[in-house]
């Protein structure tokens, strides 16, 4: 009996309160043991890693108790959305590992939605209203005082359902009526103070083109829609606490007009995802899309799923994040470098190790026969056996990294210096010359460093056994690599908390969140990679290449370093 407590304990500890108010339904029995979740994006713009949340918890919470997801959008304001929108959702959807059961639409709805509205009218539930969005707002009152009555609210149903036509039409001018749910503006919750559930929009729809004009609000069309397709669990963010006592009253308005009461959908919310040096608000986001402040949806320092995928991120260590800060029921700001680490402890899994050379100077060999290369085996990856080996060029003049040459060394410096040794990656120990140890130009700036290598020292011999002081360094053969220009990403913003900054938000981007080098070089291994693979430039950091990159013009973006 001890066991089994334990047991249960365990799995209890080991999911999310979301997910144990799932378990507990459907060990109840509710809904016949059925579940059904649905992720419901608006088409509105390009999906971020808050979204991101939502979809794991939506799709995730089905895969693990064998229910159904399914994917809707929600296209109710079609000044706003658009087909590129919901092109780049699958996409990104689909990358991060999920599938949905069934897609639908909001606009699938239409008809069901304006019948119910007008079943409203019909019953003294709702009303059009003629004053400005302003009067509308200032009438609503405050959370501690009472709206006060649209002049509006009394109409006749004969006039509501004329104006309601009216609205439907391609002469209605937009923001010149709405209709309205006749609820209570006495109600301390201000949502259900009369709430406009219909406006007009002359703005073509992506889907439905020009057969409407005057279209649902979300709070209206949201919960109608999970009615409609039968899902169980609604589950959403914290800012729709509110919004959960007007979710259940259309729905108790959709079951009386259908006469049905044997089901409903339960809304659960969880906390969303906000992450230090960055903004989760879509309207922020595509301001700086617009204003060309970043450069599109997909820009690598964007929180966008494209963005993420762009900059070499996994949708594995995504989702690893995700589930290492979990579900609550309060707000927090997660660290930047958390989402860092799990990017890190993916990609150490996956990526090619490789060399690549970001700030170059000439080393010579001076000692090492001219004309002379041999190839050395580099292994892929030393976390995975399978992905094998590659081969990279030996000769005798090579470009090692500017920092890694230092002509007056300080005491406790470990790369190349007068009289040092290091052991170069995968080939041999090599001594910095005492007497000649570099050539510089005009301004003093070293161009040429000169050292001897060990013949006995290459790697896989017995003399690569000989101990030296020295760190071992990455290294190209200058005759055989291949030119190459790097992206270096930092946070977006200056500031750990722009969201909560009184200051525009323009005013926090930080300057230095890109930073090119145009003069690197890497491996000629790399010519033949594409977007999406992962790298490992050695004692640097996670790469990937830029799809702006061609086997003529190699790009490659900085995912993130090997360290905090």
């Amino acid at each position: 009996m001890e066991e089994k407590i334990i047991t249960e304990n365990e799995e209890k500890r080991s999911l999310s309160f979301v997910e144990q108010f799932v378990k507990e339904d459907l060990e109840a029995g509710k809904n016949g043991g059925r579940l059904q979740t649905r992720f419901p994006p608006e088409p509105n713009g390009y999906i971020h890693i808050g979204h991101a949340k939502a979809i794991c918890m939506d799709f995730g919470v089905a895969e693990k108790f064998g229910g159904v997801c399914n994917l809707r959008f929600d296209d109710t304001n079609p000044s706003k959305e658009g087909t590129e929108y919901v092109d780049s959702i699958l996409h990104d959807i689909q990358w991060l590992g999920f599938k949905w059961g069934n897609l639908y639409y909001a606009s699938d709805y239409f008809e069901k939605l304006w019948d119910l509205a007008v079943w409203m009218i019909k019953q003294g539930l709702a009303y059009v209203d003629e004053q400005t969005s302003e009067q509308i707002a200032e009438q609503k009152g405050t959370p501690t005082q009472p709206g006060t009555a649209s002049p509006f609210r009394d109409r006749p149903v004969e006039e509501n359902l004329r104006l309601f036509e009216q609205m439907n039409t391609p002469e209605a001018v937009e923001g010149s009526m709405v209709l309205r749910a006749k609820l209570d503006m006495a109600n301390p919750n201000m949502h259900f103070r009369d709430p406009v559930i219909y406006r007009i929009i002359q703005t073509p729809h992506h889907r439905t083109g020009t057969k409407w004009h005057a279209y649902p609000m979300y709070d209206f069309a949201h919960g109608q829609s999970d009615y409609f397709e039968g899902v169980t669990h609604s589950i959403c963010t914290l800012e729709f606490v509110p919004h959960r006592p007007l979710y259940d009253k259309f729905v108790d308005l959709l079951q009386e007009k259908d006469q049905q009461t044997d089901y409903r959908p339960r809304q659960i919310e969880f906390n969303r995802l906000n992450i230090t040096y960055t903004v989760m608000s879509k309207r922020k986001l595509k301001a700086l899309v617009d204003e060309k402040l970043v450069n599109g949806w997909d820009d690598p320092r964007m929180p966008t799923v494209c963005g993420m995928r762009r900059r070499g991120y996994s949708a594995q260590s995504i989702r690893n994040f995700i589930d290492s800060i979990g579900y609550t029921k309060f707000d927090a700001l997660n660290d930047f470098a958390l989402l860092e680490a799990a990017v890190r402890d993916d990609l150490n899994k996956k990526a090619c190790r490789v060399s690549a050379v970001l700030n170059p100077v000439k080393l010579i060999i001076t000692n090492y026969p001219e004309g002379q290369t041999e190839e050395l085996t580099a292994v892929n990856n030393p976390e995975n056996e399978a992905d094998g080996t590659h081969q990279i060029t030996f000769s005798r003049e090579l470009w090692i990294e500017r920092d890694d040459f230092m002509e007056v060394a300080e005491k406790k410096f470990q790369r190349l210096a007068p009289g040092k040794e290091v052991r170069l990656k995968n080939a041999y120990i090599i001594k910095c010359d005492e007497e000649h140890p570099c050539d510089k130009d005009a301004e003093g700036n070293v161009t040429t460093i000169y050292a001897t290598y060990d013949p006995e020292t290459r790697s896989g011999l017995p003399g690569a056994d000989r101990k030296i002081k020295g760190k071992t360094l990455h290294w190209l053969s200058a005759g055989h690599c291949l030119p190459a220009e790097v992206r270096l990403y930092d946070k977006l913003f200056s500031v750990e908390n722009p969201s909560a900054d009184d200051r525009d938000f323009r005013e926090l981007l930080n300057p230095q969140s890109l930073t090119i080098l145009k003069n690197c070089y890497v491996e000629e291994y790399l010519k033949e990679k594409k977007a999406g693979d992962f790298l490992q430039f050695q004692r640097i950091g996670y790469f990937t290449p830029d799809i702006e990159s061609t086997p003529e013009h190699l790009v490659f973006n900085r995912t993130v370093g090997l360290r905090s």
